[in-house]
């Protein structure tokens, strides 16, 4: 009976998990020992590294020795466990948290008692709570079991050591904007980047850090938690999957170092090149070869042939310039007031959708996009200045694919080195058509156009519909599901109105550009009114309140109570995609709901009274009280809009 009620108390279990010492029989007097506390999780559950992560909680360990001193917990390094949107931090299985302990002097017998607390998940999250002791004499050895002895050194090697010791050393830490942050390392060697986890749970997000490397330095980019203020410092632990090392007090630097490294001269070598492919795209091309063929037709001799060469030369640099002084105003006044501040703007957002719209479906030739402009390059008798000119602009919608690198570097470059690489790409461009002036051989061996010009520019719609499906994700997050909604009918629209204005006659082009005018207008509408709906429909949860669920089920009311918690993945996701969205709570809003929200985060025992009163020691947990009964329905762990729709169908009727 004694021996029994020994083990009892070196070991604890709740739900899933059983924790149990790893304690060798004896301490040697004065001479530390590492120790452990072992979870073994059920298949499939998970226990949580120190920072969590985006749900979840760290266990906590209260420690009260008698007879000797502890040292902290040490964490083995994590992993990442991805459970819908949100990503925690944790062990797939079991693990032990590990500690040193030195008896003092003089000590006969070493004893410890913990009080522990511990979060156990899988798709619901279960709490426990238990009391664990230890007595181990002092003799001569410290004898382990050995397979205890093995967990114990398994897991101390994934303690992370001093980050003095890691391959990978910081370089600067600092914040971009108010969604992320940058961790420069440097990297020794040839070793591989590591992966990163940070300490600080209340900055940053859980999800895993995308990683920009450029020759020896990593950049890792992580999500900054909303409104999250800034710490002086940050950890972070380092591992390359066997060990880890740990850096702490990072400290936050004022800025970036300068993003860009490359030379300045191989970035206009880059806009160079990018700008002679541009020659090669279908909406260049035909103007090209038109305006060539024009200058062979007027038998222009060879110093006239240069002399227009160089004029077209003159409008694409012009062009270019206009077009780069324009970015570095635009720069700086993006810089004054936020960067980006112009997708903060509905209407802005669905403008740029429309664009990228027309401009795939162009592309894939659904419809003629800027035809008749290209055309008009082609012949243009205004001079050859003026062609290239607008060659410039019918480039405009190829330049993508090109000039993104050097859109992106000019937007932080000084302002000589910018217009030096908007100038690389304008001579790139016009470098082919002036030697071609200038070289009647060449002239002579001008590729001639072919279906492959088609199928790069079909190619090329790809990325096209790919930004579209971005900007409608955008405008899904500012105004929500509603927001997606009216972004796709509007693009529906707009295609309808293509259709009818390419397959009718005039009368059919009068409807289209009517009905356009209507759907833009609508549209513009719809956008403002969803925005300011996004900010104010979303109906207040209070507080669990017995007696606020007492006084609404008197007068019949109806009440629905979220049992949940912070450290709760599925309440976090049904939360997300069903309770909070703007459908449901206008659902709610309608009939007069009462939404209680009981929040377990911290035990709390009027909770869990309701929680057992409902026979359930868990959350989720989702009561709905119809209108008029005091008996709660109980609704599944994992909500679909449709469940909660149901509950109103089924009053109704």
């Amino acid at each position: 009976m004694g021996v029994a009620q020994t083990v009892a108390q070196e070991s604890t279990s709740g739900e899933h998990v059983t924790v149990r010492w790893l304690a060798p029989a004896s301490f040697t007097a004065q001479a530390s020992e590492k120790l452990g506390f072992y979870f073994e999780v059920d298949p499939g559950w998970h226990v949580y590294w120190r920072n969590p992560g985006d749900s979840g909680a760290a266990p906590r360990f209260r420690i009260k020795p008698d007879g000797a001193r502890v040292g902290p917990i040490e964490w083995p390094f994590p992993v990442r466990l991805k459970i819908e949107h949100l990503t925690n931090l944790g062990y797939a299985g079991n693990v032990a948290y590990l500690f040193d302990i030195t008896p003092k002097q003089g000590t006969k017998v070493v004893s410890l008692t913990v009080e522990l607390e511990w979060l156990v998940c899988k798709i619901e999250c279960i709490p426990g709570f238990g009391t664990m002791t230890l007595s181990r004499p002092i003799a001569d050895t410290a004898p382990w079991l050995p397979a205890d002895l093995a967990l114990r050194d398994y897991f101390a090697e994934k303690i992370p050591l001093p980050g003095v010791q890691s391959p990978w050393l910081p370089v600067s830490l600092s914040a971009q904007g108010e969604e992320r942050i940058h961790l420069l390392l440097q990297m020794a060697g040839t070793a591989k980047p590591p992966e990163v986890f940070p300490l600080n749970g209340d900055l940053f997000t859980g999800a895993k850090p995308k990683l920009q490397r450029e020759g020896g330095t990593l950049d890792y980019i992580f999500e900054r938690l909303p409104g999250a203020a800034l710490s002086e410092t940050a950890g972070f632990v380092l591992s390359d999957g066997s060990r880890a090392w740990q850096l702490d007090r990072v400290a936050f630097g004022a800025a970036m170092p300068e993003a860009p490294q490359r030379p300045l001269w191989l970035l206009i070598l880059a806009a160079l090149a990018g700008g002679i492919i541009l020659n090669l795209m279908p909406c260049v091309f035909p103007v090209l070869s038109i305006k060539l063929l024009g200058l062979v037709r007027e038998g222009h001799s060879d110093s006239g042939r240069l002399r227009e060469g160089l004029l077209y030369a003159a409008g694409v640099l012009t062009t270019f310039a206009v077009l780069g002084v324009l970015l570095l105003v635009l720069r700086a006044w993006g810089a004054a007031i936020g960067w980006g501040f112009q997708l903060q703007s509905a209407p802005v957002v669905m403008g740029l959708i429309l664009l990228f719209w027309l401009m795939a479906l162009s592309f894939s030739g659904v419809f003629e996009f800027g035809h008749r402009l290209v055309n008009l390059a082609g012949v243009s008798r205004g001079g050859t200045f003026a062609t290239g000119v607008l060659a410039v602009f019918v480039a405009a919608p190829c330049t993508g694919p090109f000039m993104g690198v050097a859109l992106g570097t000019a937007a932080i470059l000084p302002a000589v080195e910018a217009i030096l690489i908007f100038l690389g790409l304008g001579v790139g461009l016009a470098a082919p058509f002036v030697l071609l002036c200038a070289s009647p051989v060449l002239l002579n061996r001008l590729p001639k156009p072919g279906p492959w010009m088609e199928k790069l520019r079909q190619f090329l719609a790809f990325p096209l519909y790919a930004t579209v499906i971005w900007l409608l994700w955008v405008l899904g997050r500012m105004l929500g599901e509603g927001g997606w909604l009216i972004g796709a009918l509007l693009l529906l629209a707009i295609t309808f109105v293509l259709w009818l204005g390419y397959n009718f006659s005039r009368f059919g082009r009068i409807c289209a550009w009517v009905l356009l005018l209507i759907f833009l207008v609508t549209g513009y509408l719809a956008l403002n009114r969803g925005n300011g709906e996004a900010s104010g429909d979303i109906v207040s949860w209070q507080e669990y309140d017995r007696l606020l669920l007492e006084q609404a089920l008197e007068v019949g009311r109806p009440v629905f109570i979220d049992y949940t918690a912070a450290w709760c993945i599925t309440c976090q996701v049904n939360k997300k995609l069903v309770l909070d969205t703007s459908e449901v709570q206008q659902l709610f809003q309608m009939n007069k709901v009462l939404l209680l929200r009981a929040d377990w985060t911290r035990q709390d025992p009027e909770i869990t009274e309701s929680l057992a009163a409902l026979g359930r020691n868990s959350v989720p947990v989702y009561a709905w009280y119809p209108a008029g009964s005091k008996e709660p329905q109980l609704l599944p762990q994992i909500l679909q809009e449709s469940m909660i729709t149901d509950l109103f169908n089924g009053n109704k009727n």
